[in-house]
């Protein structure tokens, strides 16, 4: 059995968790891409589209019930109720088809596998730089000048209009006149006094543009050398990465144990399991048998379902479940567990093309609480050994997993469900 890993270890597993996450999340995505597509999953969507419609439905419904005359009003009611049933039948057929697909993946842990090429070209973990575009880019472009202050126009006199009338017309046209002048005069002086305060103003405009477009230039200056410094890091960051990449290469090329534990360790965040399945791996490579000692966590057995169906029951307006019979429960649990194993040997096997890896030593099981004291407990349910040579002949599309380990001479506890751990006397521990 696995024990606590050497500090060396944890630095090595905390190290290597950055390429195996990288990797991990790429492969993770594209079979989420590719799953999206089953009809399964087109199916689920129908049937949430369903019971939306049909709670549109009924919450219409509803709304004429309230606005109907009496006469309308009952066969409006019964039009609601029937709708409102329509929608939690729509609810049940969403949850009968997620509850499918749930067990669909957990049936097919091991087939899910065996389409996929679980070798890992190290080459193709390589980053490139790629930069963001400079997003100060409106500090590249200078401000315009401010638009000239054109000079006013002179004041041009405007003699009076010839008065009318025949009496007085002298008088009244000298009068005219000498206003007209002076009001010729008002305008020259304000013109004049416009026209000497033109310079300063220009030159204020001007010094307040040649402020503002230096301290452009500065912030331009600045921001560029936050931008180039950001682009560095992201380089260095790349180069860093790839750095580890190379390394990892030649140090796998020599069969160094950090590295064939890196490798394996990416190999196995490689492996997608469904998200209500969740399986983690603890391992050490030992150079001198060329053996890989692996230790496999399941989910424990309250974390599979055990619901046969969904029915919704008019009488009490309420949705209830169908227990799975105990035999169901458990032959789909143990059928997990046997997957699970043969699909983690099946994994490293394969993507170990150098062959570095002669035999694995596996143990799979699960972490719960010991009924007896409170404390967190791990139980084994499979302890086996597989050479390299042979496992690769197995077709394991074609095999029966329980009879593939029993033919490995694998340890295997009868009944995982009940937490019964399997006889791993004689099993070394790491």
């Amino acid at each position: 059995m696995l024990g606590v890993p050497s500090q060396r270890g944890r630095e090595h597993m905390a190290r290597r968790g950055v390429l195996a996450e990288i990797q991990h999340q790429i492969r993770a995505s594209q079979r989420a891409s590719a799953q999206a597509q089953r009809a399964a999953v087109r199916e689920h969507q129908a049937s949430i589209r369903r019971a939306e419609q049909a709670r549109k439905t009924a919450e219409r419904a509803a709304v004429q019930a309230q606005r109907a005359s009496e006469a309308d009003r009952k066969r409006l009611e019964r039009e609601a109720k029937a709708a409102h049933v329509a929608a939690k039948q729509a609810e049940v057929d969403e949850l009968i088809s997620a509850l499918g697909s749930t067990y669909e993946d957990i049936d097919g842990l091991l087939g899910a596998t065996l389409d996929v090429d679980d070798y890992v070209d190290l080459d193709e973990l390589r980053r490139t730089v790629e930069h963001p575009p400079f997003d100060r880019a409106e500090l590249e472009v200078s401000i315009p000048p401010p638009a000239a202050i054109p000079d006013p126009p002179e004041p041009q006199f405007q003699p009076p209009e010839q008065p009318k009338g025949l009496l007085g017309r002298k008088k009244k046209l000298a009068l005219a006149e000498a206003e007209a002048r002076q009001a010729h005069e008002t305008a020259l002086s304000q013109w004049r006094a416009e026209v000497a305060s033109l310079p300063a103003r220009r030159e204020h405009l001007a010094n307040d543009h040649r402020k503002a477009e230096s301290e452009r230039i500065v912030a331009l200056e600045t921001e560029r050398v936050r931008y180039g410094r950001e682009c560095a890091e992201r380089e260095a960051e790349v180069a860093r990465h790839n750095a580890e990449i190379d390394t990892l290469i030649a140090n796998l090329g020599y069969g160094a144990v950090d590295a064939v534990e890196e490798y394996v360790s990416i190999v196995l965040a490689n492996s997608a399991y469904p998200d209500h399945f969740d399986v983690d791996h603890q391992f050490q490579f030992d150079p001198a048998t060329a053996e890989l000692r692996l230790r496999v966590l399941i989910p424990g057995p309250g974390e599979i379902p055990a619901i046969k169906t969904y029915k919704y029951v008019k009488a009490s307006d309420e949705i209830t479940t169908t227990a799975l019979s105990q035999k169901a429960t458990k032959d789909r649990y143990l059928g997990a567990v046997q997957q699970v194993a043969l699909r983690s040997l099946h994994e490293v096997f394969e993507a170990d093309r150098r062959g570095l890896i002669k035999t694995i030593s596996l143990e799979l099981g699960t972490e719960t609480i010991d009924p007896a004291t409170g404390n967190d407990t791990y139980i084994p349910f499979v302890a086996v050994g597989a050479e390299r040579e042979t496992f690769m002949t197995f077709d394991l599309s074609a095999v029966e997993p329980a009879a593939t380990l029993t033919h490995l001479g694998a340890a295997m506890s009868k009944n995982p469900l009940g937490l019964v751990p399997a006889d791993t006397s004689g099993i070394r521990s790491l």
